[in-house]
């Protein structure tokens, strides 16, 4: 099962390595991690999405909240939350096939960043299904590069 783990961490140097050196000490691959600042600078959050039963999501936020520069670490799996992933991805896009991606593009309300004579660099965010489905009906133009931010995630208001 897939788990959305979220933390709040003191933001200081070494704080990421010592976490994902711990969890990768202890045998929990992360599947995908974001980080970055929040709206105090003292402070950083992160996203991780791990994958495992139940136990490996108790050891895992069990793990982080034994650590000193975590200040809260919790599973938000199945709160109701928003979630989103940012990609960048540069297709080919010949002049006889652009106006085929720039539909595409229209249709999953992305935006075109860069353009070059034989290609088109695409940045797009959504949920994880969103962004699955755009790479899948672009791939038959040539992926050349893809980058993927990770999840980010928050619970929604009360």
């Amino acid at each position: 099962m897939r788990h959305v783990i979220s933390a709040l961490v003191h933001n200081v140097p070494g704080v990421l390595s010592h976490i994902s050196g711990m969890l990768a000490s202890r045998g929990y691959n992360i599947d995908c991690l974001a980080v970055g600042e929040t709206e105090n600078p003292q402070f950083s959050h992160m996203t991780f999405v791990v994958v495992g039963d139940t136990k490996v999501r108790e050891q895992v936020i069990k793990q982080l909240q034994k650590i000193v520069t975590v200040i809260n670490a919790e599973d938000i799996t199945d709160d109701k939350l928003v979630e989103r992933d940012l990609l960048l991805i540069r297709v080919e896009a010949l002049p006889g096939a652009r106006s085929k991606v720039l539909e595409i593009v229209k249709i999953f309300r992305a935006k075109v960043v860069d353009v070059a004579p034989t290609s088109m660099m695409i940045e797009l965010s959504g949920n994880e299904s969103k962004l699955e489905g755009f790479i899948e009906a672009v791939a038959p133009f040539g992926i050349i590069e893809l980058v993927r931010s990770g999840i980010i995630a928050m619970k929604r208001g009360k």
